[in-house]
C-alpha cells in the first residue's frame, strides 16, 4: 500500500466484546502468559545449571 491509500481509508472502531467473547479472550491471554512464564522458568533453571556446572569445573582446577 502507498501512503495516500492509508490516509483515505478510515479505521473503524471495534465494538465492545460480549461477556462470552471477553472470557474467551481472557483465557487465551492466560494461556499465552503461562507459556511465557514456563519458558522463562525453564531458561532460568538452565542458566542456573550451566552456572553451577561452570563453578564446579573452575573449582577442580
Amino acid at each position: 500500500m502507498r501512503f495516500y491509500e492509508f490516509a483515505t481509508k478510515s479505521i473503524k472502531p471495534k465494538p465492545p466484546l460480549t461477556p462470552a467473547q471477553a472470557r474467551i479472550n481472557a483465557l487465551k491471554q492466560g494461556v499465552e502468559n503461562s507459556r511465557r512464564q514456563l519458558q522463562a522458568e525453564r531458561e532460568r533453571q538452565r542458566r542456573q545449571r550451566d552456572a553451577e556446572r561452570l563453578r564446579k569445573q573452575l573449582q577442580q582446577r
